[in-house]
């Protein structure tokens, strides 16, 4: 064992505390960011396809931006592209809520608004999650420490304070949540800015198409990973098909106001940020397939449970166990790359989970409001459901050796 390597083994979760100071700052400001922005669309426009589209180019980047922005990732100082990327994403949302804020607000300036911050976020997140077993090491133990607290950080500030912060700050005036989010980026990478300084973790004279398939390879040579990949993906897809018109659900059939909204999406994060935060002891004595398995079976259950009871309150409990299964998939995927994947490598590893996971749920949002469009609002329920019981099916580890 190299001394770097010791030195790593013996770090503790200490040391990623500006990263989680970063994300609690910037994910509240996104939870505003996914609360009002479908509140916009659908201030202009009254089509469930177009609203869904708003969904979809949260996550479309990774089909475009992905793989390249996690070879980079590995290539650049990691800490530099983190605050370069938050910079950027505070930058395109300025000029977005001073479009809102002169009504010259319109759909594709939201929709391009939307893609140049997923595109940053590319950059930022490949980065983030390489940054974490160079600061707490490998152990499994500290890994789900780490990643647990981590997403239920991210649960709290995306689902419990931004949404609603989100939808009351758009009812009073329609600029400020982009504005707040806007802000709070510029604080993120003044925290990012405190941690340690990070040299490039992979070798320059690779070309990007070679650096590419490097990390391709590692994936698809690496069972464990191969199968979770496919499996978040499938989920990623699954719950987006639902989520994507989930507002219009909630507006029409639920009668949910447009200040509620962003409350009832809070609930979820209860479930994820008690589940987060004790994803360690929770996981112990599962394996990562197991976690993914267990978490899509329950969260298939959970859509079902929606479109069969269509109480404003019992979809709150739901969604309550639908976050705590969305932060341990979180935790299993992450703790899976850092604990089977060499550092300069893993920038790579995390994009390709991404192009596959986050990418797919794209395709899903796009699904999701072209069924509701064609089958009604509660079709997308069904299919979520029916996708997630058979990945889970396929996920669970079933023989020994697995």
């Amino acid at each position: 064992m190299t001394r770097v390597e010791e030195l790593r083994r013996t770090r503790t979760t200490g040391g990623v505390g500006p990263l989680l100071a970063s994300t609690g700052i910037s994910v509240t400001g996104d939870g505003a960011f996914l609360a009002a922005a479908p509140l916009l669309a659908a201030s202009l426009t009254r089509n469930a396809f177009e609203v869904s589209t708003v969904t979809a180019a949260f996550y479309a980047p990774w089909l475009v931006a992905g793989l390249p922005a996690g070879a980079l990732a590995d290539r650049w100082p990691r800490r530099l592209v983190m605050v370069s990327a938050d910079l950027s994403r505070a930058s395109v949302l300025a000029v977005l809520a001073l479009a809102v804020a002169t009504g010259h607000a319109s759909l594709p300036l939201l929709l391009a608004a939307i893609l140049l911050v997923g595109i940053a976020q590319c950059f930022f997140d490949s980065s983030a999650q390489a940054v974490i077993p160079t600061l707490v090491g490998r152990d499994k133990e500290a890994l789900a420490r780490t990643n647990g607290r981590y997403w239920a950080i991210d649960t709290v500030g995306r689902s419990l304070v931004g949404p609603p912060l989100g939808t009351a700050t758009f009812v009073l005036n329609k600029f400020l949540p982009f504005a707040a989010d806007a802000v709070s980026f510029v604080a993120s990478a003044l925290c990012v800015s405190r941690l340690p300084q990070m040299s490039a973790a992979s070798e320059q004279h690779q070309t990007m198409t070679a650096a590419i398939r490097a990390g391709l390879r590692h994936l698809r040579e690496t069972r464990e990973l191969r199968v979770l990949a496919a499996s978040m993906a499938t989920y990623n897809f699954a719950y987006n098909v639902a989520f994507a018109t989930f507002v219009l659900y909630a507006t029409r059939v639920l009668h949910v106001a447009a200040a509620g909204y962003g409350l009832l999406l809070a609930t979820a994060a209860v479930g994820g940020m008690l589940a987060g935060w004790r994803a360690a002891p929770l996981t112990r004595n599962l394996s990562y397939r197991q976690v993914m398995a267990i978490a899509s079976l329950a969260q298939g259950l959970v859509w079902l449970g929606v479109t069969l009871l269509p109480n404003v309150y019992v979809t709150g409990v739901l969604l309550m166990f639908l976050g705590a299964a969305s932060a341990l998939i979180s935790v299993a995927a992450g703790s899976a790359r850092s604990s089977m994947t060499p550092d300069h490598l893993l920038g790579r590893v995390v994009s390709a989970f991404r192009l596959f996971g986050i990418g797919s749920a794209a395709l899903g949002a796009l699904t999701g409001g072209a069924t509701a469009g064609a089958a009604g609002l509660h079709a997308p329920f069904w299919i979520s459901a029916i996708l997630l019981v058979i990945a889970a099916s396929v996920t669970w580890p079933w023989r020994r050796d697995q």
